[in-house]
């Protein structure tokens, strides 16, 4: 019997067959487009092979991690601010909650002229996309999980006396756990997807800028080879970190 891990494994040898093939009709016998236009198999892990041995890879692979867990953390400390701030008054859900909606929309992109504007081309402008491109959805996260909670259990802990402090600490925070850490697998694609925006247009080194070189030298093997890298990174932080939390949390529960 073919397990799960074996059939990944060959849908994914079919999906580089079927890209092989379809360069080969589309520059060799149809002549669809040119061979510097569309990418290869062949072509792309000679890029990867290059960019890793002449250390450029690591190197901007290593940057771009580091400021998107910087830009996260900061925005789940803000955004953790302003969720119980929403959850907790009525007129902040009433007027805030739309507006987070609406600026969350927001592609992270349309913030780079901001970011340059006030901070200049540097680290400074970047952690600043990272952030405001997911800050909101940190806030919303928050809000929704608190919302999941059964409203049996808070009045429960105020019939047995707990203060308003001990209500957040001991029912509420707990309680919405499980929400929040399904919230911030999304929280974390917007900061991956915010870096993005913000290092291709004002960053020297990291997998945007290295993306945006291969543009410039006309090189469409690296520039693919370096989205490759970009989905795989966000996967790989997602699959190991987040997913694992959120089955910890609730295998712990008892919810799976």
């Amino acid at each position: 019997m073919i397990t799960a891990k074996i059939q990944g494994l060959l849908f994914l040898l079919f999906l580089i067959l079927l890209w092989q093939v379809l360069y080969i009709l589309g520059t060799g016998v149809f002549k669809w487009w040119k061979p510097y236009a569309l990418p290869s198999p062949r072509g792309v892990l000679l890029s990867l092979q290059k960019l890793i041995q002449n250390g450029t890879l690591i190197h901007a692979t290593t940057c771009s991690i580091r400021r998107a867990l910087s830009g996260f953390f900061l925005a789940l400390l803000i955004g953790s601010v302003f969720g119980l701030i929403i959850s907790a008054s009525s007129f902040f859900k009433r007027n805030l909650k739309p507006l987070f909606t609406g600026i969350q929309s927001l592609p992270s992109i349309c913030w780079v002229p901001f970011a340059i504007l006030w901070f200049g081309l540097g680290e400074a402008s970047i952690l600043f996309v990272i952030v405001i491109g997911s800050v909101f959805s940190v806030s919303l996260a928050i809000e929704n999980a608190i919302q999941t909670i059964p409203p049996i259990y808070l009045k429960a802990a105020r019939t047995m006396g707990a203060s308003r402090i001990q209500l957040y600490t001991s029912v509420i925070i707990p309680a919405a756990l499980p929400g929040f850490l399904a919230g911030l697998k999304q929280s974390w694609s917007f900061s991956w997807r915010a870096l993005m925006s913000g290092e291709v247009i004002s960053a020297y080194v990291g997998l945007g800028y290295t993306l945006m070189a291969g543009r410039d030298m006309a090189d469409i093997n690296q520039v693919t080879a370096v989205m490759l890298v970009i989905i795989a990174v966000g996967m790989i932080v997602d699959k190991l970190v987040f997913s694992n939390l959120e089955r910890h949390v609730l295998k712990k529960r008892g919810l799976a």
